[in-house]
């Protein structure tokens, strides 16, 4: 039998059975079980100074009750119209001008907000309200009641991040609006960290998936950052790098998203790294280099930019750095499958 003939008869095949909704593994196999990630998300960095004219905007053309939630997506290039910045993770600017409320809503989808900008504004979840501050983390777990509000004089802009790609991957996703713009404060800001945030649990708590705690004040971890890299311990691929967890498990603070910050002193220069997990990532503090790939960014505050999976890069710290990370670390790490890679120091 000649090639053309078996290539014919072979194609006659695959007709015939796709009238089945059948497809022959062989043809596809290479690339759905691939000997290292092979991701569509490429490098990318939103440079926040060029941005937030937009940002404003914005504020100007749609109002937050309309909109719901003023946000600008920052999409991955590599996945155009999908709202994705990694494959399972969406992250976007959200702002809420002075006297806006953003209403009271719940959803299926997983969101932590990461104060990019001003100070003064709130989020209440579940009863309980959170004034919020620059650098903040603040989290709203799957199906919790929440609302913003801005009582300050100026903008707040935070990032949103959402487990949003990863829930419709599931086909998992419900929401629903309060009938209140306002949910009732039941509790006084700080009780939930009182409650759990000093390696102590109520007796008779009840897991519930993610982290009780739902502020992490910049302050705090900040201050706890500082102390610790008074003993010179440096990680050599990733300087100093902190966990928030979820002090019920000890794991990610959700379910599907992990938080981490992570310092690089001055003149620190880091081997090449790799990991399995899709990052996005904010610059709080100093200034420096990344090098991802075959591509390089010069990183300022408030810089924004994706690690891809399996994405070799490096840093270099010109001035005493400090980053604020998301990932799906959690969730790899709960299905086994989180994996990294450390070239020679």
């Amino acid at each position: 039998m000649t090639p053309n003939r078996k290539s014919k008869e072979r194609q006659d095949f695959y007709d015939e059975i796709l009238k089945y909704s059948m497809t022959p593994l062989w043809e596809v196999f290479h690339s759905l079980v691939t000997n290292e990630p092979d991701t569509p998300i490429v490098p990318v960095r939103w440079r926040y100074n060029e941005v937030r004219p937009y940002l404003m905007r914005s504020g100007e053309l749609i109002s937050a009750e309309e909109a719901e939630r003023r946000v600008l997506i920052l999409e991955n290039p590599g996945l155009p119209g999908q709202s994705s910045t990694t494959r399972t993770l969406y992250a976007g600017l959200q702002l809420i001008m002075p006297g806006e409320i953003a209403q009271c809503h719940r959803h299926t989808q997983g969101a932590l907000r990461f104060i990019i900008e001003g100070d003064g504004a709130y989020t209440s979840v579940e009863g309980e309200r959170a004034v919020m501050s620059e650098w903040d983390l603040v989290l709203t777990p799957s199906w919790k009641w929440h609302d913003h509000g801005n009582e300050s004089d100026h903008p707040m802009v935070w990032l949103d991040g959402l487990d949003i790609p990863t829930i419709r991957f599931f086909d998992a996703g419900f929401a629903e609006k309060s009938r209140d713009r306002l949910q009732q404060v039941l509790r006084p800001p700080g009780d939930s960290l009182a409650r759990y945030g000093a390696n102590m649990l109520p007796v008779g708590f009840t897991s519930r998936g993610s982290s009780p705690v739902f502020h992490y004040p910049y302050s705090e971890y900040r201050e706890a950052l500082s102390k610790m890299s008074r003993n010179n311990e440096w990680d050599p691929h990733l300087g100093l790098k902190m966990e928030f967890i979820n002090p019920d498990d000890g794991g990610s603070v959700m379910p599907t998203i992990a938080a981490f910050v992570q310092m690089l002193p001055k003149g620190f220069s880091t081997p090449g790294y790799r990991t399995t997990e899709g990052m996005v990532i904010t610059v709080v503090e100093g200034a420096g280099r990344i090098n991802l790939g075959n591509q390089s960014f010069d990183l300022k505050p408030r810089d924004i930019y994706v690690v891809p999976s399996w994405c070799v890069h490096t840093y270099t710290a010109t001035e005493d750095m400090l980053l604020f990370i998301i990932s799906d670390r959690g969730m790899q790490s709960r299905l086994g499958i989180w994996r990294e890679k450390r070239d020679a120091a």
